[in-house]
This record gives structure tokens, sequence and C-alpha cells, in this order.
């Protein structure tokens, strides 16, 4: 690895440990025999208090390790439940960590509709002494599977899978989801209406949006049914069987009457706080630094690459060291299933870049000399692989050249995986337990310029 990819790699690594999910959880909580703080929410404490912790997503390992660690002075009894991906799986003292769906394969599961139902069965049985506290971050949804009557599980993985390659991004998957869910949309806060809920959030949706984020399962969701309908309307095929259960089950519904007087609800990390983090690593490493975290949806997983290919050229006009980071997280509009191979979004974008810069430059031997291109998952997962996102430099133009792969037609097959790991380009850190949208470097120093 060059000292500029190894910079990249720095910088980024240095947003992801920033919304490290256990440090952001015990930090906004203190506690005591007598009460417990939570972020600007305090909540007294009885003889007979219970602490009941439950919760799903990708930095569920995380935020429950800070739950138990920030509670060791309250001497209450603590019990609960989180859904995680199974390669999320550790030991926590006194809650349970369910592995809810396989690692990569971002779907609803019946091992997570048990756990569903078990999340259910904890709050039903809290007390108004009891404080529970529900975790959510990022994967949320797929973890928190619960279908309306009517619907299967199998329904809903397909329809998620037919929106997912339809090109749905993640507001119209969850307007889908929350609507065809017994928990999504503020129904799981509705099994806890006897106690008290404070649920915190790590974020992984451009903007914070409460009721988006992992599809709002303890806020009110400000969408109606028709929103559900026009998406599935206007995306997919209204003939085929799946499609049509699935709208004779939403036209049916109607919305119970919900309350949320006895929740609390507070972000403690986000893109944001990635991009700053990343931003002061680069700094201290010499960079001149912009950056920006998006807070609206992006574009196709291409063209975002191709406008961070061309912030690169642009980089290389001026002397010195010089760095834009961006945090995001864009679509990418699958092949056909026949020729699709492996990648993800991080991936495709990098891939893309690369093909944008070998297009705009004179000498294909000499494209990456003064800089690096690096796009990651902060959860460290990018589509249904093993690898994080990827990273070109100069290192890995020599391999290109050396082995001479098609890199329109990777790109083109949605196969940058398997462009980029004989190459040596692939970032791959397996489950960082937390998960903020995804994280881009690029980076210029013309010091190195031959």
């Amino acid at each position: 690895m060059t000292q500029l990819a190894e910079h990249a790699r720095a910088i980024w690594q240095a947003g992801v440990d920033a919304v490290d999910s256990e440090k952001l959880v015990s930090s906004v909580i203190h506690a005591t025999p007598q009460s417990i703080q939570i972020g600007s929410q305090v909540y007294e404490l009885t003889e007979a208090s219970r602490i009941l912790v439950v919760g799903a997503g990708k930095a569920g390992s995380g935020m429950a390790s800070g739950v138990v660690q920030a509670l060791q002075d309250c001497n209450k009894p603590i019990s609960g439940w989180v859904n995680v991906p199974e390669d999320c799986v550790r030991s926590v003292p006194s809650i349970t960590l369910h592995g809810a769906r396989p690692a990569g394969i971002n779907e609803p599961t019946r091992a997570g509709v048990t756990g569903t139902n078990e999340i259910i069965r904890i709050l039903q049985s809290a007390q108004p002494d009891d404080l529970c506290i529900c975790l959510i971050s990022g994967g949320g949804s797929a973890l928190l599977p619960s279908p309306i009557e009517g619907i299967s599980l199998q329904d809903k993985q397909t329809i998620t899978r037919q929106l997912s390659a339809a090109g749905a991004n993640i507001a119209e998957l969850n307007a889908v989801r929350k609507k065809l869910s017994r928990v999504k949309g503020g129904g799981l806060a509705q099994f806890c209406t006897q106690s008290r809920l404070s649920t915190l959030i790590i974020s992984d949706v451009l903007g914070d949006p409460l009721d988006i984020i992992a599809s709002g399962p303890t806020v009110s969701d400000p969408r109606g049914v028709e929103d559900a309908i026009n998406t599935i309307e206007s995306l997919l095929d209204l003939n085929d069987p799946v499609v049509t259960t699935c709208l004779e089950a939403l036209r049916q519904f109607t919305p119970a009457t919900q309350t949320f007087e006895h929740c609390h609800t507070q972000i403690i990390g986000n893109l944001e706080t990635a991009v700053y983090a990343a931003s002061d690593k680069a700094q201290q490493l010499g960079y001149l630094v912009e950056s920006i975290a998006h807070q609206e949806l992006e574009g196709l997983a291409e063209e975002v690459g191709q406008s961070h290919a061309s912030k690169f050229r642009e980089m290389t006009q001026r002397n010195g060291k010089h760095v834009y980071i961006s945090g995001g997280e864009p679509v990418v509009q699958l092949a056909a299933t026949n020729v699709r191979g492996r990648g993800g979004r991080n991936q495709q974008l990098v891939l893309a870049a690369l093909i944008d810069q070998i297009t705009h430059h004179s000498d294909l031997s000499r494209c990456m000399e003064a800089g690096a291109i690096l796009s990651g998952g902060t959860d460290g997962e990018d589509g249904p692989t093993d690898a994080a996102g990827a990273l070109i430099d100069q290192q890995l133009i020599e391999q290109l050249l050396l082995q001479k792969l098609d890199t329109v037609d990777f790109l083109r097959r949605n196969d940058a995986y398997s462009f980029f790991k004989p190459l040596g380009g692939l970032l791959c850190t397996g489950p960082t337990h937390t998960n903020v949208c995804d994280l881009r470097v690029v980076l210029v120093d013309t010091a190195v310029r031959q």
C-alpha cells in the first residue's frame, strides 16, 4: 500500500472510530441507584425498577455493551434482547444478542421474526416503575421483521428485493416496509405504553429523519399508507402475484391509534460525526480539507464516482496536500440477474471513479500517481460481500496494467468485487459495530508526482 493509500485508510478509519457505538452510548448514560440520566432526560428509579433493553441494528452489539458499561452503578436488574447480524453476535452480560440475519444479506428472516416476537414480549411485560431502553441503528428494518396480517415473511422478502432491484431509495423502501409491519412506523412503542421508553439512535440515513431510520419503530409516522401504495405502483409489475397480495393488504390497512407520551428519542451519532472526525485526522496529517456530509439522497453510484474523480483532477491542479471528504449514500441500478456479478455501492462508486479518471488522463500508467480515492461503508459491509468498499491508487494501476482487466464490463455487470479482489483494491474491515452511511476520501499530494 502506498503512503497516500495509507493516509486515505487512516482518515476513513478515524471517521468510523468516532461513531464507535459502545462509546457513543456509554457517554450519554449516567446512572445512580436512584436515577438514570439518558441525554437530557432523567428517569427516577424505585426499589421495584428494572432496566429492560431491546433493539435492532448493525450497531446493536456495541450499543448493548455501552448500556451495560454505563449502568454498572445503578444496582438494578438488567435484561434484554437485541437483534443483530449473525457476525455481530457476541457475549454481553444480561442482554441476549440474537443473530437475526446472515452476514452480508440485508433481508428479513424467520430468525428475525422470532427475535422480534421476543422483543415484543419483553416490552409487554414492562411495568410503570421499569425503564425500557431501545437501541436503534442502521439495518434495523431488516433485523426487526413482524409482518401484518395477510402478508407472509416471504412476501416481505420478495417485495423488498423487487423494490431494491428497481432502484428504490431508502425513503421509498421504508414507506413500504413500515406499512407492512406491526412494529415499524411507531408500532414497537405501542407494546410498551405501561412503562417508560428511551430510544437511542445511531443514524444511517441522510438528514437524520427519525421516522426513516430503521423504519422508525418508536416514533410517529408522518406518511400514510397511500405513500406505500404509490411507491409499489410506480416501481413494480402490478401483475406480479406478490405485488398484488401486498397491495391488497395495504388497501385494507386500518391505522391504529398510537401514543408516544411515554417515549423519549435522541440521536447520539450520525454521518456528520464521522465526517468531522475524518476531517480532523486529515488536518493532523497535513492536508488542506474540504468536506461535506450530504443531507439529502444522492444519485447513482456511477455518477457520484465520476464527480469524485473530477474532484481528484481538480485537486491535482493545485500544489500541496489536499483532501476531499464526503459522506452520503448513492444507489445502484442492478444489472440483469443473468449477468450480474458481486459488489456494492461503494465498490461500484470507486470503479466508476477509476474509469472516469482513466478516460480523462492521457497516460494510464500515471493516472493515479498523485493520490488515492477510497469509499467504504462505515458498517464494514458493502452489498452481499465481505468488503466495506474499495480503494484505488497508483499501486492498483500498476496491477491493472499487468492483468489488463476490462473495467467497463465489470462496472456494467455490477461486478466490482471481482474486479478489485485480484488487484488488491478491496477495503476489508469486518463488522465495525456501527453504521452512519458511507464515507469517501479523495486525496492528492502533488509532491509525489514524478
